[in-house]
């Protein structure tokens, strides 16, 4: 009787009498690496850490026992390491789904991918004998091949086979190779995987090149790389220009201050990611002010000692924000060049990356509807038309290109600053009688008080950047004046950019999944870490009033924009440095609307959050061990700032209120003697994004836990590069370069 399971056990191996299973079995030789094989054919980096896909395709085997008592002693298989006991390679056995027969695959796993003119293209043979003749002209053979059992299939299409060998039973459970690409998910409408159920592709990757319109090391020409390279720095517009709308206002500068912050900005920024493209990670990623600068920055401005400086109190906060950041960029760059990055790398896992991270964009929460709703007016409609361009309108495509979620940042700004312009234009924000020359705080009228510090941030007209900003002018270094250089300040740096470094390492793998690119060595992520030390100090030098690190947003315009040319992104940033010198172009971003710049924020720091979660994707998420170490993480990286924040009895009668969390610093509750030392002491502790990296990184590298659970980041090891040297090249420097670094092996 046929059925799709049966109860009769399975047959036995019928075998020569006096013969073993070693004599029937083929005899491995040793694996060399052919010259010249393609580096995708080795075995991807995710297999190696222990990370199981419950999308992968590849067929393996599980060894099991019939009985307690007939154990294998001697030839036990370790699963994670593909090694037995003993040392010896296990091969591993393979089910041809049509001929239900056994084949031997050997060490090599069989490549998708395969190189043809520089570019990778999918493979459309079905046959696996087939494929392999085409590459190499002949079947290569490890051994001859040997039926050694017959495999009786259950309803679940699995199939047992008992080998008897030496008075041992070994029952082997082979598993039908999955369906193929096309059977098992479809292309979406925004070019990503998507799977039968709705959810994407885990890794964000996996299909190739085929998934991006310009891959890392392409070429389509100058026009289309112009094309590319502005798209991707507008879809990146609210984090390169938005932060000095916040902290000039917050240090007393003034109109034209902003204007030329924001000009100075755009410059470090088109110099910091050309040096990074040449000689960091030479990923295609931006480099801008980051928002891990932004909370210690509002911490040193809204200190005691500066609340009641009048005159000059924009260049002397400026100064000495420069010199934290030239001294916390120096230990950085030492970090990263000394190798001491590669032994960090270690104690870094998703686990620790993903509350940071995410912290980093919670750190906000006070500030962000705050002040945005000083003019709800224009601050909701904006919120609500950024998230129906980005959730509602993404899958919309215009001549073949998705704008709406491209450029959902500069539409959606656009259109309410414009909206906002009518609304100025017809009187719906006039003063009413209230002056607008006379600062609020000077304001008798309670009436005139509230309404006036409301049509500031309503208005379109209230900024005069204009009129006061030059139409040529070239930021230079040290326009500010001398740094000034203070223990109190440069300790605070020292650690906060401790976090920019767990932020970039995350951002480098991240990025490394969505170009398909293998990841980064120790040696390339310590050399990445110390060349945006380096471009922080240009920050620092020329008085941005933040460090410049990697964008975390990056990834996700990597993977909206399907762009990954290092080639489009060093033309965009030819451009910014363009635009720098055109003094306008500063002054029409300084003349955006506060309430305006926050609504849009409050989008970007959420994106931050959940950029940072999504890295969970790479451990176990489900885990009870990394939901309690997240959980706590996050819980306490939120609680104990709050703690430190409440000892400031003063400050809510002289700050906003937005402003009140970071002025923990010079009343907080550490009391030690040293004035500088308690004021370093009280900031860090009441950062978000600090207690939170240092709960995470104690607890995921204390409590025990599997290299798979954890999702440790282990980067490529020396013995894949001296086996597959060009697997790396998508990081490796031009030649003159790559001379001056050969003698340091840890940054190779």
């Amino acid at each position: 009787m046929e059925s799709g399971s049966s109860s009769n056990p399975p047959e036995r191996p019928t075998t020569q009498k006096g013969l073993k299973l070693g004599s029937m079995l083929p005899r491995l030789e040793p694996f060399v690496p052919r010259k010249g094989h393609d580096p995708k054919e080795l075995r991807s980096w995710a297999k190696k850490t222990g990370f199981v896909s419950n999308l992968s395709g590849e067929t393996g085997i599980s060894v099991s026992q019939t009985d307690r008592n007939d154990k294998i002693e001697n030839t036990e298989l370790d699963l994670e390491k593909g090694l037995d006991r003993t040392g010896s390679t296990s091969p591993k056995i393979e089910i041809d789904p049509v001929l239900g027969r056994t084949r031997k695959r050997g060490i090599e796993i069989e490549p998708f991918w395969k190189r043809n003119n520089d570019a990778l293209e999918m493979r459309e043979g079905t046959g696996r004998g087939e494929s392999q003749k085409k590459r190499n002209g002949a079947e290569p053979s490890l051994g001859a091949r040997e039926e050694v059992s017959k495999v009786g299939f259950n309803g679940n299409g699995n199939g047992d086979r008992v080998v008897k060998d030496d008075g041992h039973q070994v029952r082997t459970t082979a598993t039908v190779a999955e369906p193929k690409r096309d059977e098992g998910f479809v292309e979406s409408d925004e070019g990503t995987d998507v799977y039968p159920d709705g959810g994407e592709s885990a890794l964000g990757g996996g299909s190739g090149s085929s998934r991006m319109k310009l891959g890392l090391r392409e070429n389509s020409g100058f026009v289309p790389l112009i094309y590319y390279g502005l798209q991707h720095y507008l879809s990146l517009a609210g984090s390169l220009i938005f932060i000095p709308l916040i902290i000039v206002p917050t240090m007393g500068g003034t109109d034209e201050d902003t204007a030329t912050v924001i000009s100075t900005m755009l410059l470090v920024s088109g110099i910091t990611t050309i040096l990074h493209s040449y000689f960091g990670t030479r990923l295609p990623l931006v480099q801008g002010s980051s928002f891990v600068y932004l909370a210690p920055a509002l911490v040193i401005i809204n200190s005691e000692e500066f609340r009641n400086l009048t005159e000059h109190k924009f260049r002397h906060i400026m100064k000495e924000l420069q010199g934290a950041i030239i001294v916390s960029s120096i230990f950085q760059s030492f970090l990263g060049f000394s190798g001491l990055m590669s032994i960090l790398v270690r104690l870094i896992n998703p686990v620790v990356v993903a509350p940071t991270v995410a912290a980093v964009g919670l750190a906000f929460f006070s500030y962000g509807f705050p002040q945005a709703g000083s003019c709800a007016e224009i601050s909701l409609p904006l919120i609500l038309l950024v998230l129906i361009f980005t959730l509602y309108l993404r899958g919309i495509s215009l001549f073949g290109h998705r704008i709406f979620i491209v450029y959902a940042v500069p539409l959606s700004v656009t259109i309410i600053w414009a909206y906002a312009f009518f609304l100025t234009a017809g009187g719906a924000f006039n003063y009413k009688g209230c002056s607008p020359s006379i600062p609020s705080s000077n304001i008798l009228v309670d009436a005139c008080r509230k309404h006036a510090y409301t049509m500031k941030h309503c208005r379109t007209d209230v900024s005069n950047a204009w009129t006061t900003a030059a139409w040529v002018r070239i930021p230079y270094p040290l326009q500010w004046g001398i740094p000034i250089f203070r223990f109190r300040t440069v300790f605070m740096m020292i650690i906060v950019s401790l976090v920019a470094s767990v932020d970039s390492v995350g951002t480098y793998h991240i990025a490394s999944v969505r170009i398909n690119s293998k990841p980064p060595t120790p040696g390339i992520v310590s050399r990445g870490v110390g060349v945006e030390g380096f471009c922080s100090a240009l920050a620092g030098l020329w008085g941005t009033g933040t460090g410049s690190t990697t964008l975390t947003e990056n990834a996700h315009t990597i993977n909206i924009t399907k762009v990954a040319s290092r080639r489009a992104v060093e033309i965009g940033a030819v451009f910014l440095i363009f635009f720098s010198f055109i003094g306008k172009v500063g002054a029409i971003l300084a003349s955006i609307p506060q309430a305006l710049a926050a609504a849009i924020l409050c989008f970007i720091w959420a994106l931050i959050v959940a950029l940072g979660l999504s890295t969970l994707q790479y451990c176990q998420s489900g885990s009870f061990r990394n939901m309690t170490i997240v959980g706590v993480s996050l819980f306490l990286g939120l609680s104990i700032p709050a703690y430190f924040q409440q000892y400031q009895p003063d400050t809510s009668l002289i700050l906003p209120s937005y402003l009140v969390p970071y002025a923990a610093a010079s009343s907080g509750p550490v009391y030690t003697g040293s004035r500088q030392f308690d004021f370093a002491i009280n900031g860090l502790l009441s950062l978000n994004m600090v207690v939170t990296l240092l709960v995470a990184l104690v607890l995921d590298n204390t409590v025990p836990g599997s290299w798979q659970e954890r999702g440790v980041y282990i980067w490529s090891s020396a013995e894949d590069i001296t086996a597959d040297p060009s697997s790396l090249s998508d990081y490796s420097l031009p030649k003159k370069v790559a001379r001056f670094f050969g003698c340091a092996k840890c940054l190779s």
